[in-house]
């Protein structure tokens, strides 16, 4: 019986694996079935929190314990990439739009840009920073940060800029964020008081492999219309997806550029942050009641967000063995260190 059960057990093992070993490629091809199996997405819609939670629970759980210690040494750095990516972004977006006119041209449009500007960055940030051999445990200090603070500032925002057309509770975003943190990081943990750090180092790629599916589930639970307004609106759909590879690589070029003296390698991670803004959590507090150019836009907004870490990966090994050469590299990129 108990080899039955380990060979049971051993098959998925051994599929986590193999997936958690396509690194980049299994995270752009998630994008591609998450838009061709529209029933999926129908399926996996209610469950976006959920996946959220999951995404960020696998990052706390893959924490480097070192280098957080090493980045709550530097808190001028993860003060300053938090104050761009929750103040910086979103009044720059604001004003953009407002001098160019887009708030009364596409309504739908400026406040699908306001709510991609005031969220904070996406909670698998970190995981896709681990793919790319950037540093995580920057990304998620900073994450953390950013996403305790958005209550606060998205309300600001939307006072500012969005007037009668959208209606945010501080409060209640608050608490919502306040609970997601706190329950994946009390859950993360336990995970790893449990099985301890070493185990989770050896299981890296079945993790890695796991943290793919649940990407793919909140891709899907998204991007569920998306192939039906390709069909209907093909060069609406295709303009969209555009403005979001536009939007998405200037975020990432700007930041990468803003942060560059403490090395290319830690700028990109930031950069790659703060261009992977969660719209979960900003569909969560609207509870989805959002016009349906905001909706595809935002759906838009996973093709470079899955598709971008791939392309980007020559960058990052370049940037991250110029780093581990000068010396300069955090511990998370050196090589022989598993995240």
């Amino acid at each position: 019986m108990s080899s039955v059960l380990q060979t049971i057990f051993a098959l998925p093992l051994r599929a986590l694996t193999w997936l958690g070993g396509q690194g980049t490629r299994a995270v752009a091809a998630v994008v591609f079935v998450a838009m061709a199996v529209p029933p999926l997405g129908v399926l996996l819609r209610p469950y976006i929190t959920e996946a959220i939670f999951v995404l960020l629970c696998i990052s706390f759980m893959r924490v480097d314990l070192a280098a957080l210690h090493h980045h709550l040494r530097r808190p001028a750095l993860v003060a300053t990439a938090t104050v761009w990516t929750t103040i910086g972004v979103p009044l720059i977006v604001g004003l953009i739009a407002h001098v160019t006119g887009l708030t009364s041209r596409s309504p739908g449009l400026f406040l699908a840009l306001m709510l991609q500007g005031m969220a904070s960055p996406m909670m698998a940030a970190p995981a896709l920073a681990a793919l790319m051999g950037l540093d995580a445990t920057l990304v998620l200090v900073t994450l953390v940060a950013s996403t305790a603070l958005v209550p606060f500032t998205a309300s600001l925002f939307a006072g500012l800029f969005l007037g009668d057309m959208l209606s945010i509770s501080p409060p209640a975003l608050g608490l919502k964020l306040s609970g997601i943190l706190a329950a994946s990081l009390l859950a993360a943990t336990l995970i790893r008081w449990t099985f301890g750090a070493e185990a989770i180092q050896r299981h890296k790629k079945p993790i890695d492999g796991f943290n793919i599916i649940i990407l793919l589930a909140f891709a899907a639970a998204i991007m569920g219309d998306v192939a039906s307004e390709l069909v209907a609106q093909p060069l609406f759909t295709i303009g969209l997806a555009a403005l979001s590879f536009a939007i998405y690589f200037t975020l990432l070029a700007v930041t990468t550029l803003l942060f560059r003296r403490i090395g290319y390698e830690r700028a990109l991670a930031l950069g790659l942050m703060v261009s992977q803004r969660n719209l979960g959590l900003m569909l969560a507090a609207t509870a989805g009641a959002l016009p349906p150019t905001t909706w595809l836009y935002f759906a838009m907004t996973q093709f470079p967000i899955h598709l971008a870490p791939y392309m980007l990966m020559p960058i990052a090994r370049r940037f991250t063995a110029r780093a581990v050469t000068s010396g300069t590299a955090p511990v998370s990129s050196k090589p022989g260190h598993v995240l």
